[in-house]
């Protein structure tokens, strides 16, 4: 009977800690996209690919993106060779984790890869998914309410918007 008891006590607390722990993610998603991974600069602060630096590379639309999960965090981690994308998992083309290839693969092809802001962690590549899956793909079109929300009040930038 104890056992059992501490069985459901125990499931109880895993599915009552799950959205907390998701929406802690989502929070330090967004810190991560606003900060440390820099990525506003090139998929712009709505990741709707209107960059908010000229001197940067375009960044897709990440708000009409069809990558799921595991495909962001491996372009995340791995970058997208030749187009601008950085890596931010330090080791990516260290040993072969990117479908095999190494950097000295990618300069034999003559492929360039942008240095990232920052190195990011494995949790910290996964909380900037978790953050874009709640916030930003299939979301529509930024509106003032939402920028509102991801600045955290009604800053300059939320006035254009309806």
């Amino acid at each position: 009977m104890l056992v059992r008891w501490c069985a459901v006590v125990a499931a109880l607390a895993v599915s009552l800690s799950a959205p907390a722990r998701a929406q802690g993610n989502v929070s330090l998603g967004t810190e991560i996209w606003r900060t440390k991974g820099a990525c506003q600069g090139c998929h712009g602060w709505a990741g709707d690919g209107r960059k908010m630096d000229s001197q940067l590379p375009d960044g897709a639309n990440l708000r009409e993106t069809a990558l799921d999960r595991d495909a962001l965090i491996l372009t995340i981690k791995c970058g997208r060779p030749g187009r601008g994308m950085p890596a931010f998992d330090k080791f990516a083309y260290t040993d072969g984790r990117w479908y095999g290839m190494k950097l000295a693969d990618l300069q034999k092809d003559g492929l360039t890869l942008a240095d990232p802001a920052a190195p990011l962690q494995p949790r910290e590549i996964e909380a900037v998914v978790d953050f874009l899956a709640a916030k930003v793909i299939g979301q529509g079109p930024m509106t003032r309410a939402k920028c509102i929300a991801f600045w955290g009040e009604d800053v300059a930038v939320c006035g254009a918007l309806h």
